[in-house]
């Protein structure tokens, strides 16, 4: 039985001991990404991971592998996607009885991210229609001021490609950056946050940002 990148859900690393093996049988735990289920469709994954979800761990390479399994299909999400012309929109899909949530976020043409942090949050994103470019931060460094962030690393993201972040792994900012197409993107966080940090990319001061929805199960909140 392989057990690969396990995690509590604050992130931090869990070292497999029969006691947490034990424990790992005990809740029926889905941990060999040999034999991770093929979704047929969107509410089949939102079903897998709430059984995947339903412990005190967080197994990154298995979830990472069911949410690529899941092939995009637009009559599956198109009942989320709300758009709104001057900013991105996150669009609640499911809550997971506060233990995580599944977003459909939805970028029209040239809109973006700040760069941000993920409040110690697991973040799994899978682009489901156009091309996303994801670019990493690292974090910046406290002892200086007023200094540009640091960038690691860029990737275009492209119909089914699927990425994975958190805090110990620096920062991000995701951009639809053609003109001409919208995008459309899935992301899991677990658990769920109201807050997190924007950060400015010439100075690297934080600030805080209120996590909002545009949308829940495909009605838009009122205002």
């Amino acid at each position: 039985m392989e057990v690969t990148n396990l995690q509590r859900f604050d992130g931090s690393h869990v070292t497999c001991t029969e006691q947490i093996r034990d424990q790992i049988k005990a809740h029926e735990m889905k941990i060999n990404t040999e034999q991770v289920p093929v979704p047929k469709d969107l509410k089949e994954l939102v079903s897998l991971l709430r059984q995947v979800f339903a412990h005190d761990y967080v197994n990154v390479d298995y979830v990472t592998k069911l949410i690529e399994n899941y092939k995009s299909n637009a009559k599956d999400w198109r009942q989320y996607a709300k758009y709104d012309p001057h900013k991105y929109t996150r669009n609640l899909i499911d809550e997971g009885n506060g233990k995580y949530n599944i977003l459909l976020l939805c970028w029209a043409e040239s809109q973006g991210s700040s760069i941000h942090d993920h409040s110690n949050a697991h973040c799994f994103m899978k682009c489901l229609d156009g091309e996303l470019l994801e670019t990493k931060y690292e974090w910046p460094d406290d002892s200086q001021e007023n200094q540009e962030m640091k960038e690691r690393s860029k990737t275009v993201m492209k119909k089914n490609d699927v990425c994975y972040i958190n805090d110990s792994i620096g920062l991000h900012r995701v951009e639809n950056t053609s003109h001409t197409r919208p995008s459309i993107s899935l992301h899991v966080y677990i658990p769920p946050y109201l807050e997190c940090k924007g950060f400015d990319q010439q100075t690297g001061k934080a600030r805080s940002c209120k996590i909002t929805f545009y949308s829940k199960f495909g009605n838009k909140v009122s205002n």
